[in-house]
């Protein structure tokens, strides 16, 4: 079946940089775009960036953009978010997903499109 697992969260000071991986296993990773989202206490699960099959088209949610970027090494089956100049609002659960379609970026900022989700990492940043 198909597993998740994130790993690289902890905690950080503002400005600081951390760098989440995803391991992905029991699925052919290089077909499938792959998501970071995060959902802070009391918040909504939000969309932080994707990036599709071949790993050459990204995109970003307006609040990243310019600090994050995801990257992926399809031979080893992993997809990595760097973070740098990280602030307190970044602090959350964060969660790689993969998309639910083969080959396909269709509403790649809704959470509904991924069927297959991480058990989550925890970023902290402190001020």
């Amino acid at each position: 079946q198909v597993q998740l697992v994130e790993s690289g969260g902890g905690l950080v000071q503002a400005g600081g940089s951390l760098r989440l991986s995803c391991a992905a296993s029991g699925m052919t990773f290089s077909s499938y775009t792959m998501g970071w989202f995060r959902q802070a206490p009391g918040k909504e699960r939000e969309f932080v960036a994707t990036i599709n099959w071949s790993g050459a088209t990204s995109y970003y949610a307006d609040s990243v953009k310019g600090r994050f970027t995801i990257s992926r090494d399809n031979a080893k089956n992993t997809v990595y978010l760097q973070m740098n100049n990280l602030k307190p609002e970044d602090t959350a659960v964060y969660y790689c997903a993969r998309s639910s379609s083969y080959r396909n970026m269709r509403d790649y900022y809704y959470a509904g499109q991924y069927n297959y989700w991480g058990q989550g990492t925890q970023v902290t940043v402190s001020s």
